[in-house]
């Protein structure tokens, strides 16, 4: 079953991939994922139109000066 994700406006897309470019579209294609990729994650942009966003890595605490 291909992932879907609804909108705000209410409007279902469906993730698909062809190589390492991920994009949503109304219908299922042969290329329709089964879930979101490790690593990433689904934002929706002003318009309502749905991208995937790479999860941003925790930044490592700072090493404290030791004197």
């Amino acid at each position: 079953m291909a992932y879907s994700h609804t909108n705000s406006k209410g409007v279902t897309y469906y993730l698909h991939s062809n190589g390492k470019m991920f994009f949503f579209s109304k219908e299922i294609k042969e290329n329709a994922l089964d879930a979101v990729p490790a690593g990433y994650n689904v934002v929706e942009m002003k318009t309502g139109m749905l991208v995937l966003k790479r999860n941003q890595p925790a930044p490592e605490p700072a090493a404290e000066n030791q004197a």
